[in-house]
């Protein structure tokens, strides 16, 4: 099969959709297909298979998305016909321009359209200042539904939570499969040495973009209201546009937390030397971070947000802090350093949860659904 991956996004893996979609490309090749992607990652023209079309200039938020590491589309027909002329299917991996354009050509072609579910309303509304505004979202959700979803043959959501959630947004259901994006295979119970400057620092982990809706400052605040505070190592993995703000937030606790984006080699070491896993963001759609961090043998604290899939994860209370507060957390912190015997017990815990997220499964899966969404178009026509 020849598929098409359309992608508005593409470039450094240091986000959840960047790395869905290098996920789902390596394995489809791996499995014997041929896979073009569309894509604005410069770095990636002359590379076979790959057709880059222009960056898209957004002004202002061009210097915001920099410092997120990443670069936004612009259409080019041209290039969106060379690279779907004699596909057999396509996948659009976000709900904008060029997978709005993509689109367009793949109907009038009669191809198969699969679409995956990456981005929250509040992804987008918070960069305008509009994250906490209902009618703003749900906006969001049926712009999404009119130019995207409501086209495609199926939608791939990596949790129910964000296919309910879209559904309720735009008013409308569509064909779709629920499908993790699943945890790369290296992520997997271990020991690490600390390093020397961590040794007697009991050193606590939260993975991701230095962003508003990811609420680091709940964790800076829950760390200085801790009755080991001064053992307390937080470590921020991550990169973003709030990183000065954050540093400057943590400037009173006793020991500076480590600001600083890990390769995957570097993550896995670091999961399997931390003492414990955080994940205070109150808008996520999967958080696969938090799940490599359990099934590297961490315990997960889970803000307790309505607007997080993430919480889904907690097998238990001690896992969840109350909604947005700093004190709660601080106490389930507190709780797990004074209990290391009801910490090792949970780790063993979630090693068997962690295995519905095996990531040859989750890709088989989608292979499945594109297959079979493809077959079924040839069936209709």
């Amino acid at each position: 099969m020849i598929l098409t991956v359309v992608c508005d996004v593409l470039g450094e893996e240091n986000n959840g959709t960047t790395i869905a979609a290098m996920n789902l490309i390596r394995s489809m090749r791996a499995k014997g297909h041929t896979v073009r992607v569309v894509c604005p990652d410069a770095s990636r023209r002359g590379e076979k298979d790959f057709y880059v079309v222009p960056k898209l200039n957004l002004g202002p938020l061009n210097a915001y998305l920099k410092k997120n590491r990443v670069e936004a589309a612009k259409p080019d027909k041209r290039v969106l016909a060379e690279a779907l002329d004699g596909a057999d299917a396509v996948h659009l991996l976000l709900p904008f321009p060029v997978s709005i354009s993509a689109l367009k050509i793949a109907r009038r072609k009669g191809l198969p359209v699969t679409a995956s579910f990456h981005c929250q309303a509040e992804n987008f509304t918070n960069h305008i200042f509009l994250m906490n505004a209902g009618l703003a979202n749900k906006l969001v959700y049926r712009f999404f539904y009119r130019h995207v979803y409501r086209y495609t043959d199926c939608v791939h959501y990596p949790t129910e939570f964000i296919k309910d959630t879209f559904e309720k947004g735009c008013g409308h259901s569509v064909p779709g499969r629920v499908i993790s994006n699943g945890v790369n295979r290296v992520f997997i119970p271990g020991k690490a040495e600390k390093p020397e400057e961590f040794k007697d620092k009991y050193v606590i982990l939260f993975t991701g973009r230095y962003s508003k809706e990811k609420s680091h400052k709940l964790l800076i605040k829950a760390a200085g209201l801790s009755r080991y505070r001064d053992r307390i190592q937080l470590i921020f993995a991550g990169c973003g546009p709030q990183e000065e703000k954050l540093k400057k937030l943590s400037s009173g606790l006793p020991n500076p937390p480590a600001f600083r984006f890990f390769s995957r080699a570097e993550m896995v070491n670091v999961l399997h030397y931390a003492d414990l896993y955080v994940h205070p963001a109150e808008i996520e759609l999967e958080a696969i971070a938090c799940l490599e961090a359990i099934s590297c043998g961490l315990v997960p604290v889970i803000n307790d947000s309505p607007r997080s899939a993430t919480r889904y994860f907690a097998q238990s209370e001690r896992n969840l802090f109350k909604f947005n507060d700093p004190k709660n957390l601080a106490e389930k912190i507190d709780w797990w350093i004074e209990h290391p015997r009801e910490k090792a017990l949970c780790s063993q815990s979630y090693r068997g949860y962690s295995a519905r997220f095996n990531f040859d499964h989750c890709m088989d899966e989608m292979e499945r659904m594109i297959i079979e969404t493809k077959e079924a178009s040839g069936e209709a026509r």
